[in-house]
């Protein structure tokens, strides 16, 4: 944002409330390029005259951003807009896909025309909830687990965030039974208990997980093979030919492989998908689910954490 120091200073003023409904009327002009008073009544519950007031002070704080249309009766988005508030992408999207809200009281309809068919499956609430009341609340679970190499089991884990590895989600926690930690499906994990009386010892929270707390930083260059490597980066933003990642080692594996990255030292992989290559794949030394990344050798692989 380049708006004035006072304008932030006074919109750090208003009420908690009135912040949102700004960032309403904000969002609308950004991203849509109107926005009117039934919207903010439609959205919030409140009267004609409050949803004026809180226009006017959009006004006030953003006199470049809006202007009234008096033919189409709305606020339009004036030219050289520069919004009020920070967006992040993933909120943006979410936001556009699904429409507004944290309440999600009534039906929920996409801001615009889109679509986004990208996982066969969703977590189990009942479940969720139960893995998110654990996490939130730093207790123990007593799950039956389905794993690919020893069926239904029961297991105690320690788990404290849930990881999202663009085709299903996982939730990472401490496995008693094996003493390290993992990834578990949330769609293979059964009839969750949480353990109220069970302690959780410093070795088991996330503080000591070595690949959760480890950073890499992975630099991602359009694929030598390309003829036109200048359309990939333009589509993944690069600056200087390269994009730099930093990520979690825990999650290196599931991150290389969705966006099909060529980790092969000498970028060996000639397939369709494969529009990007590691360049500094030293990087990855030491990262525990490296079975996962495409064309990458070296280190031996545990293949049986994939497996649980």
């Amino acid at each position: 944002m380049s708006h004035d120091k006072s304008v932030l200073e006074q919109l750090a003023t208003t009420s908690q409330a009135q912040r949102e409904r700004l960032f309403h009327i904000d969002f609308k002009l950004y991203f849509l390029g109107t926005v009117n008073r039934n919207d903010l009544v439609s959205r919030f519950g409140i009267k004609e005259a409050a949803a004026s007031r809180d226009l006017s002070l959009y006004k006030d704080l953003a006199s470049k951003n809006i202007e009234y249309d008096t033919k189409a009766k709305t606020y339009i988005q004036r030219e050289g807009f520069t919004p009020l508030f920070e967006y992040s992408g993933s909120q943006t999207l979410a936001a556009l896909l699904h429409g507004f809200g944290d309440d999600f009281v009534g039906t929920q309809k996409s801001i615009v025309t889109s679509e986004a068919p990208t996982q066969l499956n969703f977590p189990h609430i009942q479940n969720l909830a139960h893995i998110t009341r654990a996490i939130h609340n730093k207790q123990a679970l007593r799950i039956g687990y389905r794993s690919l190499s020893s069926g239904l089991s029961e297991r105690e884990i320690v788990p404290f965030a849930l990881v999202d590895n663009g085709l299903r989600w996982h939730v990472r926690g401490y496995d008693r039974a094996k003493n390290r930690f993992s990834d578990f499906v949330i769609n293979r994990i059964e009839n969750p208990c949480e353990l109220p009386q069970s302690d959780v010892c410093e070795e088991e929270s996330k503080d000591a997980d070595i690949q959760w707390n480890r950073i890499v930083e992975m630099h991602i260059v359009p694929h030598p093979r390309l003829k036109h490597p200048k359309t990939i980066e333009a589509e993944y933003a690069m600056k200087e030919g390269m994009l730099k990642v930093q990520i979690r080692a825990a999650v290196a594996g599931y991150v290389l492989r969705h966006w099909n990255v060529d980790c092969s030292e000498d970028h060996k992989l000639d397939t369709p998908e494969n529009h990007l290559w590691l360049q500094n794949r030293q990087t990855l030394y030491g990262v525990e689910n490296l079975i996962l990344a495409p064309g990458y050798e070296g280190e031996e692989q545990n293949k049986e954490r994939l497996n649980q």
